[in-house]
């Protein structure tokens, strides 16, 4: 299940998340996505769907879900995530 991911869709739903999500314990979640970061900011993980998406720092990253079926519905929600929300600083005009 080898796929290849637009880390530029994947950072900006993860700034979305953070900014426009609800906040719990240091984590945020905002349409069944949940993101948060490790310790010093430089490893990034989403998780949702039955997948966890872990991001690191040189844009390398691991993927862990059952079936393409939740890979799809992880996909498809940080997509609606990224067109939904307006990026800080950049409101539409």
């Amino acid at each position: 299940m080898k796929n290849e991911l637009d880390n530029k869709l994947m950072l900006d739903a993860y700034e979305k998340i953070h900014t426009h999500g609800e906040a719990r314990q240091g984590r945020h979640y905002l349409e069944g996505i949940e993101a948060y970061t490790d310790h010093d900011g430089y490893t990034v993980f989403l998780e949702g769907h039955g997948v966890k998406l872990t991001l690191q720092f040189h844009n390398s990253y691991h993927l862990d879900y059952d079936n393409e079926r939740q890979y799809d519905q992880f996909i498809r929600a940080l997509k609606n995530i990224s067109k939904g929300y307006e990026t800080p600083g950049l409101e539409r005009g």
